[in-house]
């Protein structure tokens, strides 16, 4: 059941459903400044929805209006899978709009298999940023609907493989936080997830939820066919996300480190495990316990997409919107040997 978080203009955006009001549909999004921020009402340590809104950005009403469009550009980026082999699509999510770790994860997943895993073209992001509201779609459930029947609709589901990679905070009771404020978002629990993924046929996926609780989304996503991996146990805290990081724990050593160094994603996550498991110790934190649940069927499948594969150069983290960032989208930066983490 879908959970919302009531902001500031739900009145608003419902009564501009109302009356349709196409003007804004028309309306160039970078023209139009953010509307001034409401009076303070709240007690001065109450948080500000509007904190992490860009000052001169578009409207959260411009950007609902714009997600239809977003999400049309993007679904039309998607190749169309190679009959004769294996394809591996990827979705990465980036649900928390106030800390850039997340769209910095999301944006170098995609980058990451794009380059090493053949995935060129078989990658597709939601992000909740400031910096990405004109032109990139949200990280929303139902955009997350849209992007997997969009993919299920370009793969052969009986023949290749999703990734879902999703990132955000995550609560004790198994949410993930799914936050672009003032706008009001739903959230995604567990059950929430393994029942937008069940409309949707895949045979064979692979699920990865970073974030603190996400061992408790094992229970729901285990199924045949499936891998799931998680950063943290059901009752644990994962580690790396704030406003001063770049990359997660999870991120840096499952995406960074292991994928840079082998093809297979069970071992990857092994390998990730034990990096994680140093730091921690090395910070005198709380073992966060990162989980793996795969059947017999994904394994099998996995190694068969690998023997086809062809495995491109290992490429280095890089905070998206940086120059090296911007410059691995580009063939003539794709020549230079990164540094790996």
């Amino acid at each position: 059941m879908r959970m919302r978080l009531r902001g500031l203009l739900i009145g608003a955006v419902g009564a501009l459903l109302a009356v349709g009001a196409s003007h804004l549909i028309t309306r160039a999004l970078a023209q139009t400044p953010a509307p001034p921020k409401p009076a303070q009402t709240a007690p001065a340590s109450a948080p500000d929805p509007w904190a992490h809104w860009p000052e001169n950005g578009p409207t959260p009403e411009q950007v609902m209006y714009a997600q239809p469009r977003l999400m049309r550009q993007a679904i039309a980026r998607l190749k169309p899978q190679d009959p004769h082999k294996i394809d591996l699509y990827l979705i990465a999510f980036a649900g928390d709009g106030s800390e850039n770790v997340f769209r910095n994860e999301a944006e170098y997943a995609a980058r990451l298999f794009a380059r090493r895993f053949d995935a060129d073209g078989h990658t597709l992001v939601l992000e909740n940023n400031p910096a990405t509201l004109q032109h990139a779609p949200l990280a929303t459930w139902s955009n997350l609907e849209q992007a997997l029947a969009a993919v299920h609709r370009v793969m052969d589901p009986k023949q290749d493989i999703l990734v879902l990679y999703l990132t955000s905070h995550g609560s004790a009771d198994h949410y993930l936080l799914v936050d672009m404020d003032p706008m009001p978002l739903d959230q995604i629990g567990a059950k929430d997830l393994a029942g937008i993924l069940a409309e949707h046929p895949f045979r064979w996926k692979v699920v990865v939820v970073n974030a603190c609780y996400s061992g408790g989304f094992v229970p729901p996503l285990k199924g045949p066919g499936t891998l799931v991996m998680t950063a943290a146990r059901k009752d644990r805290s994962s580690f790396g996300c704030g406003s001063e990081s770049d990359i997660t724990y999870f991120g840096d050593a499952f995406l960074a480190h292991a994928l840079n160094r082998t093809d297979n994603l069970i071992a990857a996550f092994g390998m990730a495990r034990k990096r994680i498991a140093s730091w921690e110790k090395r910070d005198g934190l709380t073992p966060s316990d990162p989980q793996i649940e795969a059947d017999a069927g994904i394994r099998a499948r996995l190694a068969a997409w690998r023997s086809q594969i062809r495995v491109g150069k290992p490429l280095a983290f890089a905070p998206a919107g940086s120059a090296r960032a911007t410059c691995d989208h580009h063939d003539a930066c794709r020549n230079a040997e990164p540094g790996l983490r």
